[in-house]
């Protein structure tokens, strides 16, 4: 398509005797071109299965941003909701990723007068932080053209509050995560299980795990959720699902954190030896000194780089009181974010132990609070106390304490305040 385009554009310039007709010309072949990308990306889109997450945004907010981790599904969660929502206004409606061609000699003010120009009312901006700039531009968009919705994506370190316009008052901010157990299973059987929330466990879960139990086998599929289910590519190659998470990992080390948050290029091969520590370390308990000195980073710029690894969403940084936190205080716990990222840098099995306290976290923090407890292993919402571990796993830490329950791994069915850890991957 880049070589078709430039023989388009090559043509016109050659026929062109008028300057400004000839520039304008280029400029509708290219529209064109981004249009027909569009419309190809479109009728690729399924929507067999569509995540829960796409119903809980505001769409009717004129501007929204939807910011995630690489690779948790932002492009497919627009192109679904134009496909299911905007087919009847196909003509007032464009998707287009920044790192477009288009955006080499031209604004993204230039797209969004172009296409209001032609009627338009619906443009989604994917990644926005390949585009230098966007949050200016997209706020003269949205003040210039007050019939425009702009929908737009970013990395999970996308600053909106800190950003040189102030979108703050005008945005309605998303987060979206990796999948959850239930839509890993929702997505890779065809089913279609419920959302449970935190009291449905804590007060039903037999009964709730006897329901799940009567249509599938739930442990036989979470060992593979824990390792290659978190990021809906798993449906493209399985084989290959490691090695995408790697490639991944590597972009937001290489690329993304130099882009958003200035890391120098000199220090990127610390931040690899920082996550393979991590990925190593059951679960890592931080002693700054040693590792400043084990990688050679000084203190200040390791906690700073222990921040923008669980922006980017590759790590989870755990305390026992999360409500007094200085800008350069050292986690008490650190955690890889999710489990796949443990077999994507492990250079052996992971441990079991770090799996389990990864899973729960992972999956509780998308809509509870989390810290680490006193006598316990987690406390959630400042109320409920978990101790996680396998089936053999005792009662004695929790022994005559409120609120308290064991997370047993390994484990189909529970009893009283035993809970099975699967059962906490329904949540969302």
């Amino acid at each position: 398509m880049f070589f078709c385009l430039l023989k388009q554009t090559k043509n016109i310039k050659n026929d062109c005797h008028n300057k400004q007709f000839c520039i304008f010309a280029v400029k509708i072949v290219i529209m064109n071109q981004v249009m027909q990308l569009f419309r190809s990306l479109l009728a690729t889109t399924k929507t067999d299965f569509v995540r829960n997450y796409l119903h809980t945004i505001p769409w009717g907010s004129r501007l929204i941003g939807i910011k995630g981790a690489r690779g948790v599904g932002k492009t497919t969660l627009l192109l679904q909701y134009i496909k299911l929502h905007l087919l009847d206004q196909l003509h007032q409606t464009l998707y287009v990723s920044m790192d477009h061609i288009y955006f080499y000699r031209n604004t993204l003010v230039d797209l969004a007068d172009e296409f209001h120009r032609s009627g338009g009312k619906y443009l989604f901006l994917d990644e926005v932080h390949k585009y230098p700039n966007w949050s200016i531009e997209i706020k003269n968009i949205y003040d210039q053209y007050p019939t425009m919705q702009v929908v737009f994506t970013g990395s999970s370190m996308l600053e909106i509050i800190n950003s040189q316009a102030d979108l703050s008052r005008r945005t309605i901010i998303c987060t979206m995560q990796g999948l959850s157990y239930r839509e890993y299973l929702n997505m890779k059987l065809g089913m279609d299980l419920p959302i449970w929330t935190l009291d449905d466990i804590l007060q039903r879960h037999t009964s709730l795990t006897m329901d799940i139990a009567a249509q599938i086998n739930p442990l036989a599929h979470f060992g593979n959720y824990l390792s290659s289910g978190y990021y809906p590519y798993f449906l493209e190659d399985e084989l290959r699902y490691v090695s995408k998470v790697q490639q991944v990992l590597q972009l937001i080390i290489e690329v993304e954190l130099p882009l958003l948050r200035n890391v120098k290029m000199s220090s990127v091969h610390q931040l690899k030896q920082l996550l393979a520590l991590i990925s190593e370390t059951v679960p890592l308990t931080p002693n700054v000194s040693k590792i400043s000195s084990h990688i050679g980073l000084n203190r200040e710029t390791l906690i700073h780089y222990f921040y923008y690894l669980q922006e980017a969403g590759i790590t989870q940084m755990m305390y026992y009181d999360p409500t007094h936190i200085s800008s350069l205080q050292k986690p008490d716990k650190l955690l890889l974010d999710n489990t796949n990222l443990q077999f994507a840098l492990a250079n052996q099995q992971p441990n079991k132990g770090t799996m389990r306290e990864t899973f729960f976290v992972n999956q509780l923090k998308v809509v509870h609070r989390v810290h680490l407890s006193d006598f316990a292993d987690y406390t959630v919402d400042g109320l409920y106390h978990f101790e996680i571990g396998g089936a053999s796993k005792s009662k004695k830490q929790i022994y005559n304490k409120d609120n308290a329950f064991v997370v047993k791994d390994d484990m189909e069915h529970g009893a009283g305040n035993a809970i099975p850890l699967w059962v906490f991957g329904f949540m969302y």
